[in-house]
């Protein structure tokens, strides 16, 4: 059999719901199909995506509450319990027991994700956790980022390196400031966010409100916010590579003030100031281990796409091929 073959004869085996793992597992299982690949799962959750992109209409599916899918054959749509087929934005009515406690990801579970974005752009990032600063101010949440970064400007020759150094060192790095979210639903949940990263970022070259999930009605007023106020929006994938700058932030000039501000009272975004002006004002031998020093303190980042892969499962992060 071919791979789509096996999955239409898997699901036909089943006649019920199937997730991407349950039919590859019935295909393994049944030596449907010989798999050649390092992640098989992987290969049969890309060709049910393939299935629904490409509108073959031998097979559905349908989204539950976790915001993966399940699918299912067309021609056995009369003999599976669905409580309603026609829209795929309603939840799974299904006497699985996976389904009755329902598993969820939260909002730090999607910091990797970005850090992994920023990190293939040659930025590194460090997540800022407001609660372990000094003071118990609810009102300072709206002082902190959730993530900084940094990138340094890639020059290849050395004198141009120390030339413009010697010009002016803040032109030689840009820092940036993330605002995350789970999801922004609905117009009031843009706004709110938005200005909230407005507030937290107001001292960084460049801010960016970022979210998991944008609704797609709300493309116009985020296009009328960033003209307005330069602050950029990254719509995050569980693929990170795959991300997207929706909009551009503008460039800013650093405000020294709020920086010494978020270092009294955050210990870590200190110690990250603290890093950069190690690697800004090493000499060239300890350059390298000044930029390793760096990589080690700033947020974790994976190495492959398997890692990406597994994180996702675990953290119960919605893929879009399933």
């Amino acid at each position: 059999m071919t791979i789509k073959e096996a999955i239409i004869k898997s699901l036909s085996d089943l006649n019920k719901l199937a997730n991407s793992n349950e039919i590859y597992e019935h295909i393994l299982t049944n030596k449907y199909y010989k798999f050649a690949g390092k992640t098989p799962a992987a290969t049969v959750s890309a060709e049910l995506g393939s299935f629904i992109r490409n509108g073959d209409s031998r097979i559905k599916r349908i989204k539950n509450k976790e915001k993966s899918y399940s699918y299912y054959l067309t021609k056995n749509e009369q003999n599976i319990e669905i409580e309603i087929l026609s829209d795929d934005t309603e939840h799974l009515s299904t006497n699985s027991s996976k389904n009755k406690k329902q598993k969820t990801y939260d909002e730090r579970d999607l910091h990797k994700l970005l850090s992994s974005f920023l990190k293939n752009d040659d930025t590194y990032s460090k997540t800022i956790f407001h609660e372990q600063s000094n003071g118990k101010d609810s009102n300072q949440i709206w002082t902190h980022p959730d993530m900084i970064g940094i990138k340094f400007m890639n020059l290849r020759s050395k004198i141009s390196q120390n030339f413009l150094k010697s010009i002016n060192r803040v032109d030689t790095f840009k820092l940036s400031s993330y605002e995350l979210k789970r999801e922004i639903n609905s117009d009031s949940e843009l706004k709110k966010a938005f200005f909230q990263a407005v507030s937290n970022s107001s001292w960084a070259n460049y801010g960016y409100l970022v979210a998991f999930e944008f609704s797609d009605n709300l493309s116009e007023e985020m296009a009328r916010l960033n003209q307005s106020f330069g602050i950029g929006i990254i719509e995050l994938n569980a693929n990170p590579y795959q991300s997207k700058i929706l909009f551009p932030s503008v460039y800013r000039a650093l405000d020294i003030k709020t920086i010494d501000k978020l270092c009294k009272i955050n210990k870590e975004f200190e110690k990250f100031i603290e890093q950069i002006e190690k690697l800004m004002t090493a000499n060239e031998k300890y350059i390298s281990g000044a930029e390793k020093e760096l990589d080690e303190f700033c947020d974790d980042y994976f190495a492959n796409d398997t890692e990406v892969e597994n994180y996702c499962k675990e953290k119960y992060i919605p893929t879009s091929d399933e």
